[in-house]
């Protein structure tokens, strides 16, 4: 068997979808993103791992492919979450100053110094809507053009064993005339993985409590908490935000499962006063055991979301986000605790990115087989 193929992350963040890639046996050259406690967060996760801490405008292909000692071509796959949703010849608001349509021109400028073999794109599922699809066709052009074929499709994250409602765009092709497949689902409503199952054995804190030394007080209550808990001997990022009395207050009405429609009037947000019943459903959410998370935001904010402890007045740590996210516990975020959940809330999903890795390295395994085989001949 020859090396493990390559990838490399561009607006990585902390690394989530290349993380997967390195579960499923690639091995991972670098990332870059303009995000120095990201940064931190990336190369620790990321062994034997660069990353370039800069504005991709200054991101140069020859210098990564120098720094890897690799020619053009040669990469496997090149994975990121490029702002897509400005680079549209139909989106009239558009104009060259657009730092989003942009930033993905930088994108495809590394694509063409690069020329990897398979590209992976990550995007949220509202560019779909934009100018009637017209982002997507406009973005699968470029790729065309590059002589890469592309497919789009949106995979659901609980499909895949993550306790959590998150949908993503993912576009999936290469340059090499190989079969394009998607991962299949490997859960079901019948086996979908919960919040019990996710955080159940984590330390209880209250309100604005740090956890002191990080131990583990409690076994594993699931698969999932032995395979998120391997290679970890510590617990990190797991102190609960401090929130203010008022909100205190409202949280000891919230039941599991119930959300703002439980607070009192006279406790509720004066925004909020007026607002419909059916309105706002997740706001001031507390989650239930048996069900699964709403989607992890870069600001786990009561008021915004579902990110209430299921038993504990208090909102949910960076740790348990993490959690739900699916990375392991022996990944740890830097920077500020703001800083932290930003990183959690942009990430892919590892387990995501390990199931499309996983749908790639067969064919890339089997090419590279082929060549050694001819080389041998």
């Amino acid at each position: 068997m020859g090396k493990a193929p390559t990838v490399f992350d561009l607006f990585c963040g902390a690394g989530g979808l290349s993380l997967g890639f390195q579960q499923a046996d690639f091995r991972v050259l670098g990332g870059n993103d303009f995000f120095k406690s990201a940064g931190q967060t990336f190369s620790n996760a990321h062994e034997n791992s660069k990353f370039y801490d800069m504005p991709i405008q200054e991101l140069k292909g020859n210098h990564i492919l120098s720094d890897m000692s690799m020619k053009r071509g040669d990469l496997d796959c090149l994975v990121g979450g490029p702002p897509c949703q400005a680079y549209s010849v139909y989106n009239h608001k558009r104009s060259m100053d657009d730092e989003r349509a942009n930033l993905f021109k930088e994108y495809l400028r590394i694509v063409d110094e690069l020329y990897p073999k398979w590209i992976v794109i990550e995007n949220v599922t509202g560019i779909k809507s934009i100018d009637n699809g017209q982002v997507i066709e406009t973005i699968r052009t470029e790729l065309n053009d590059r002589g890469y074929e592309i497919e789009v499709k949106t995979l659901f994250a609980e499909d895949y064993g993550i306790p959590q409602e998150r949908r993503r765009v993912i576009f999936l092709g290469n340059r090499i005339n190989a079969p394009i497949h998607w991962p299949k689902k490997t859960h079901t409503a019948e086996n979908f993985v919960t919040i019990f199952d996710s955080i159940s054995d984590l330390p209880e804190l209250e309100n604005g409590e740090k956890l002191c030394d990080g131990t583990y007080l409690e076994k594993p209550k699931s698969n999932y908490q032995r395979n998120i808990r391997k290679n970890s001997l510590k617990i990190t990022n797991h102190d609960a935000p401090k929130l203010g009395a008022v909100n205190i207050e409202r949280l000891k009405f919230i039941k599991p499962g119930g959300s703002w429609r439980d607070i009192p009037h006279d406790l509720l947000p004066n925004g909020m006063k007026s607002a419909k019943r059916s309105d706002h459903t997740k706001r001031y959410g507390r989650m239930k055991w048996d069900g699964m998370s709403c989607t992890i935001l870069t600001k786990c904010d009561i008021h915004w979301g579902a990110y209430i402890h299921p038993e504990q007045d208090r909102a949910i740590t960076v740790r348990e986000a993490a959690r739900i996210q699916g990375f392991p516990d022996h990944v740890e975020f830097f920077g500020n605790k703001t800083e932290q959940y930003v990183q959690v809330g942009n990430a892919v999903p590892p387990i995501l990115g390990k199931a499309i890795a996983k749908t790639i390295l067969p064919t890339i395994n089997s090419i590279k087989n082929s060549a050694l085989n001819d080389e041998t001949v």
